[in-house]
């Protein structure tokens, strides 16, 4: 008898002693991802091969949800999604987390909600995918805790160093992770008078902007953001010294008159590995879009983190994700669920916007 054979005979002679036996699931072995020596964009570890993020907003499904909504219920349902996205073409998806779900007081992390994640670092392991783990959101007003709001700033900001310790120390030692970014579209309030509501006006039913300070008590307002994202940061590298750290901006953080977040990207670059920008670009307007992603290359990697035809055409689209190539190193647009055989059959204008996106994204790859 060969000795192949004399294993498989005692394996199935001790199998029963241990049980039920499955094959092994024979992934897509991930490598970290790193800022590339040129500071221009990203390399795999070990090698140094080019990485280009290409990949998709999962934010909320056809009907709204939150993925923190259905993930404990329906986890079938996340994982044909994820293998629906990597069958598009993507390899990154960007997860967005609120406070509510993982912090259930100001200094006790929710044990249910980080086991969660780490199922869904493994499941990205399993489908070849990275995560761009945004987090620290209050989406839902019903789900930002009762005891979050009343808090001062500096007690905010320590739950807001808390969640990040907790999520980083879970995350340490996937692949997986591509980055963490602080927090979707944060901005800091202007120079004069104190804001009411942590929270922008909502979108669709979700507030996506989120303030950091309600007055800048005669703070310079790029002053006040470098603290905050250094003591995130700090939290985050306590137990993550080599993921990477950036924050979601909105597209009108540049130093210019009018309307700015306070988040210009010369001075908080310093404190980042690469700079994430949101843009959609308006019909008729792509060099206005591609001179404002100008003003983001600052010295470090650009990520256009949301990009959709939700004010143009996919030709204008098109245009500005070719016009971009000198100066953004990845590109991130959304994924709702639809798969494109559900949305040749709709019938709604919102069904033909989406099957132009998912099929101009998968060509574009």
């Amino acid at each position: 008898m060969s000795a192949c054979c004399r294993v498989v005979m005692a394996f199935l002679v001790l199998a029963p002693l241990f049980g039920p036996w499955s094959p092994p699931a024979f992934a897509q072995e991930l490598q970290r991802v790193a800022v590339s020596k040129d500071q221009k964009g990203f390399v795999l570890e070990p090698g140094g091969k080019p990485f280009v993020p290409w990949g998709f907003n999962y934010d909320h499904d056809v009907a709204g949800r939150l993925l923190e909504d259905y993930w404990d219920e329906e986890w079938p349902l996340v994982e044909k999604h994820f293998a629906a996205m990597k069958g598009l073409g993507a390899n990154v998806v960007r997860i967005h987390l609120q406070v509510g779900k993982f912090m259930k007081k100001p200094d006790e992390p929710n044990p249910e909600a980080l086991a969660r994640l780490s199922k869904l670092l493994e499941l990205a392991e399993k489908s070849g995918l990275y995560l761009d783990l945004t987090g620290l959101g209050c989406y839902h007003k019903k789900d930002v805790p009762n005891w979050y709001d009343p808090l001062p700033e500096d007690e905010r900001w320590r739950v807001q160093a808390r969640f990040w310790e907790a999520v980083a120390k879970q995350c340490v030692r996937s692949p997986a992770v591509f980055c963490f970014d602080l927090m979707n579209e944060p901005v800091v309030p202007g120079s004069v008078g104190k804001a009411e509501d942590w929270l922008g006006p909502p979108f669709g039913g979700k507030h996506f902007v989120q303030r950091i300070a309600l007055e800048a008590k005669g703070r310079a307002r790029p002053e006040i953001a470098r603290a905050w994202i250094q003591k995130l940061t700090t939290a985050i590298r306590k137990h993550d010294k080599k993921h990477l750290v950036t924050v979601g901006l909105v597209d009108w953080s540049l130093d210019r008159k009018g309307l700015t977040s306070g988040f210009v990207p010369e001075k908080i670059a310093p404190d980042l590995d690469f700079l994430c920008v949101h843009i959609y670009p308006e019909k008729g307007k792509v060099q206005d879009a591609l001179d404002t992603l100008a003003g983001f290359a600052v010295g470090k990697p650009v990520v256009i983190e949301e990009l959709f035809p939700l004010k143009c055409s996919l030709d204008d689209l098109d245009r500005f994700v070719d016009g971009s190539r000198k100066h953004a190193a990845g590109w991130i647009g959304f994924y709702w669920g639809d798969s494109l055989d559900e949305l040749r059959r709709g019938r709604t204008l919102r069904d033909a916007l989406v099957l132009g996106w998912l099929e101009y994204f998968q060509k574009k790859k």
